[in-house]
């Protein structure tokens, strides 16, 4: 076989990776082609030499290209797969600083909350860029596979004004399954049997069977609190559990910023939160984590690029979707897998222009989703406060609506138990002005709001959050990881 794959984004050096190799263990696709794009071209002279290394100890015929020059890169591409983040770390570390001035502690904050909204914002102008450059250049059935947060308004933009062929693609079913199985004991993943279903990161195992016996929600209470690790990592998640019934995909710290409950005051937080790694709560972790895997990937590069020199082992083919759908769509092997589309009547009790993620099967037909799934209503009423956030947010990017946009936020649920209007108000005029380099859409907007703030009398402190931790050097970096190293 013989196609061409776009991966825009590229510079995201260690993802890009991950999804080659994977797609490489297919063996019909030796012959395929990759065009790397990125805006950063130090970013894609790194990624393609590691990527001709792993070409080259594998005697692969594969085709490597990297340009700066987005078109040129989609020109006759079947598959455009995206992993961008409009504003790169220093956007981001405006959307974690500046909702703390007004009390709002998020963990990651690219999803929705007050940073994830306006990570859309940023996001859904350049993905409208693509699908015009894919629509005009691209292979005529070209399909885009989006890896970018925030999912579910990045992929909705893209299907309803994109007018593109597209699929959003997540991992967090595959985790949560992976812990699922641990905690009652499966010998490996491949024997715990689900069905998961909701929007991007609310996502419930709604079924679950283990060896073909059905797991009910008392037994997978006792065996999470049984669990020496993550009976203390995932408390909120579990409360969860025991509350609604069912578990959640999304890790602790996820979750703890898409509901108005757990994150609302600063003792709350410390109850609930575990601060042994990022992802289970800890203020900004995604974006310290972030800081210092860019800081620690730029210093061992010179060990990253040797490491490229191995072989490929198909047994340590990820969990990711990309390289399996590729192969179901090109090979016809069917793959079931979980699927961020279009509702349309997947989920019974959610809206029909709602992004939804949910079961679905893969063959040279295309992506074939599970229909009729009916959510628990705690679960279907979770979901829908984000999804009106959604809604609300890409209508607030595509027109450059300001009062949209505040009204979006404003409804976003942590926000809302935390914050006035008159403080949203404020805080989104501090993030539109603060972004505006990345915010085309609200140009004429910002005058007035730059006007407003001059004149504002809403207070605001200087709050690191409840649970913050700096940003540790390489050196602390080194020691650590020497440290475990000689532990282990």
């Amino acid at each position: 076989m013989s196609f061409k794959i776009a991966i825009i984004g590229a510079g995201s050096v260690g993802f890009t990776k991950k999804l080659f190799t994977d797609i490489l263990c297919v063996p019909e696709f030796k012959d395929i082609e990759f065009a790397l794009t990125d805006v950063s071209e130090h970013n894609l002279g790194m990624i393609k030499a590691i990527l001709d290394r792993i070409v080259e100890a594998n005697k692969l015929p594969t085709k490597v290209t990297a340009t700066t020059n987005r078109r040129e890169a989609l020109e006759g591409a079947r598959y455009i797969i995206s992993c961008v983040r409009v504003g790169g770390l220093e956007a981001y570390a405006d959307d974690i600083r500046i909702p703390l001035k007004y009390g709002i502690d998020q963990c990651v904050g690219d999803t929705i909350c007050a940073g994830g909204i306006l990570y859309g914002q940023r996001n859904i102008p350049v993905i409208l860029d693509f699908c015009r450059d894919i629509r005009e250049v691209a292979d005529t059935n070209a399909k885009f596979l989006n890896y970018a947060n925030p999912m579910a308004m990045n992929t909705w933009a893209a299907i309803e004004y994109g007018k593109v062929d597209t699929v959003g693609l997540c991992h967090g079913v595959q985790h949560g399954a992976e812990q699922i199985a641990e905690v009652l004991g499966a010998k490996s993943p491949r024997e715990l049997d689900y069905v998961c279903s909701g929007i991007n990161h609310q996502t419930w195992f709604i079924g679950l069977r283990l060896n073909g016996r059905q797991i009910g929600k008392d037994e997978l209470v006792a065996a999470f609190e049984a669990h020496p690790v993550y009976s203390k990592q995932e408390k909120l998640r579990i409360d969860v559990l025991k509350r609604f019934g069912v578990y959640s995909t999304e890790s602790n710290g996820h979750l703890s910023e898409y509901l108005p409950w757990y994150r609302k005051r600063p003792d709350e937080i410390t109850r609930w939160i575990d601060m042994s790694d990022w992802i289970h709560g800890e203020t900004g972790g995604y974006l310290r984590y972030s800081t210092e895997t860019r800081n620690w990937f730029e210093t061992e590069y010179p060990q990253f690029l040797e490491a490229a020199s191995k072989p490929i082992d198909p047994a340590k083919r990820s969990n990711e979707h990309a390289s399996r759908i590729l192969e179901a769509l090109e090979t016809n092997r069917v793959y079931r897998g979980h699927f961020n589309v279009k509702n349309d009547g997947v989920i019974t009790n959610l809206p029909q222009d709602a992004i939804i993620e949910s079961p679905g099967f893969v063959d040279r037909f295309g992506i074939n989703m599970a229909a009729g799934i009916t959510l628990p209503e705690a679960c279907a009423a979770t979901c829908m406060a984000s999804i009106n956030v959604q809604r609300m947010s890409v209508h607030a990017a595509i027109s450059g609506d300001i009062d949209l946009l505040k009204l979006a936020v404003l409804h976003d649920p942590l926000v809302g138990a935390v914050s006035t209007p008159e403080e949203v108000w404020q805080m989104v005029d501090e993030m539109v002005v603060a972004q505006a380099q990345w915010l085309p859409q609200y140009a004429d907007a910002i005058p007035a709001a730059k006007e407003r703030l001059s004149k504002s009398k809403v207070k605001t402190r200087e709050w690191a959050g409840a649970a913050r931790r700096s940003v540790r050097s390489i050196e602390e970096l080194r020691a650590e990881k020497a440290a475990l190293k000689q532990a282990g």
